[in-house]
């Protein structure tokens, strides 16, 4: 006959299970929930998993990076390397080592530190930039492009971070080769690149350097590039340098596009620069280009159809350089049943001193490449102007919506003799 069991001992049993298995899911849960707030709140984080390594990499960073308070050196040091202890592989723990005692003034430690980082991880953070910096110091400059490109192939986002050392870089000559070669060989951190140097009078000649020397090449500036530079330049007031740039982009078809007015009779080649045309992004209407080929009826130019709906702001605009002196603007237009409850005109205005010095009106109505002309003049004070298709709306109202087609087959200033 089978012993039965002592109810105590079983009752026991089934406690002793209950209360392993209870600390099993309270530790579980305490870890996750150390991994979720680890970013937000890493102090909070330790306390519920002391061993969560992410944590305490945040909690030291964010302490090292606060502005407000004297960072403890010696304190966070000590969490550091007690961590260190139990996770000698973590790039990330030697590189905060490195940073405290860079901080502290031991550099000659701090970048055995930094070795050490990268050696386990070649795209670490910290280290690179710190690497970089060593770099330029010393004069390795060929030596710090390499790194640029391996810590903005990693982390894009960290070009802001070095950018104090591109000068530096671009004024040798060696240097200014290497960041020449790893652009070429389309490293993808080239626009991020000069997006950044546009930003500033010096950074914008490395940049016009740069975009030169790549042309050419079997890696060219592409249009995006080029405009980055060519509105750095204006931002910079810098308009004739700007306008060179924007000759030089053209390719051979844009060139007989060329005039006072660019591609004047809308050909649907539009490259987004400043000085090409820039289509406005409205709900109320359509602006397209076509050939004369392409178009209905043979009426090439750019065709503006409104969807009688309320129009403001601005439609279609270009920048353009004239010389002080007196000339003449004229379009040949058709419209079909086209009604304007405000006007719509074409504005010539000078971007610095701010004004405008010219306007003409679209007429209503349905008609047939219609001539429409007027003179203006430019003073000497207008270095640069800005070609804009616009309305007199000042408000979205519902009581004055734009209807009917507009087609420009031709847009020309031409210069009158004085």
């Amino acid at each position: 006959m089978t012993e039965q069991a002592n109810p105590f001992t079983q009752n026991l049993q089934r406690s002793s299970v209950w209360f392993a298995a209870s600390v099993l899911v309270l530790a579980a849960s305490s870890i996750g929930l150390s991994r979720f707030l680890e970013t937000e709140t890493p102090a909070v984080s330790l306390v519920l998993d002391p061993l969560n390594v992410d944590a305490l990499i945040g909690g030291i960073t964010g302490d090292l990076n606060d502005t407000s308070n004297t960072p403890d050196f010696d304190a966070l040091l000590a969490k550091a390397e007690s961590a260190l202890r139990f996770d000698l592989a973590d790039a990330r723990l030697y590189s905060l080592i490195g940073e405290i005692k860079y901080r502290q003034g031991a550099k000659d430690q701090a970048y055995e530190f930094f070795d050490q980082a990268r050696k386990l991880s070649k795209t670490e953070i910290l280290s690179l930039q710190r690497s970089i910096g060593r770099s330029i110091g010393i004069g390795d400059l060929s030596g710090a492009v390499r790194d640029i490109d391996i810590l903005l192939r990693r982390w894009p986002d960290q070009l802001s971070a070095i950018a104090e050392g591109l000068p530096t870089i671009l004024s040798n000559p060696d240097g200014y080769h290497a960041v020449l070669a790893a652009i070429r060989a389309a490293a993808p951190w080239r626009s991020n690149l000069l997006i950044t140097l546009a930003k500033t009078p010096d950074g914008l000649d490395f940049a016009n350097r740069l975009l030169l020397d790549l042309t050419g090449t079997s890696a060219p500036p592409n249009s995006s590039e080029l405009s980055y530079v060519i509105k750095g330049y204006i931002g910079q007031k810098e308009y004739e340098r700007a306008y060179r740039l924007f000759l030089f982009s053209l390719s051979d078809q844009e060139r007989k596009l060329g005039g006072y007015v660019f591609n004047s009779t809308f050909e649907p080649v539009r490259s987004g620069k400043p000085f090409d045309w820039h289509v406005g992004d409205q709900s109320g209407l359509e602006v397209t280009f076509a050939t004369s080929q392409d178009a209905v009826e043979g009426e090439g130019g750019a065709t503006v159809r409104f969807l009688n709906t309320p129009v403001k702001n601005t439609a279609l605009q270009q920048y353009v350089q004239l010389p002080p002196g007196s000339y003449k603007i004229s379009l040949a237009a058709s419209a079909r049943n086209l009604k304007l409850p405000k006007e719509l005109f074409w504005s010539i205005r000078c971007v610095a001193p701010a004004g405008e010095i010219a306007r003409f009106n679209i007429p209503e109505g349905t008609y047939n490449r219609q001539a429409l002309s007027q003179d203006f003049s430019v003073g000497p004070g207008c270095s640069m102007q800005l070609l804009k298709l616009e309305t007199a709306a000042i408000a979205e109202s519902w009581r004055f919506r734009y209807v009917g087609t507009l087609v420009m087959h031709k847009l020309s200033i031409e210069r009158l003799s004085s």
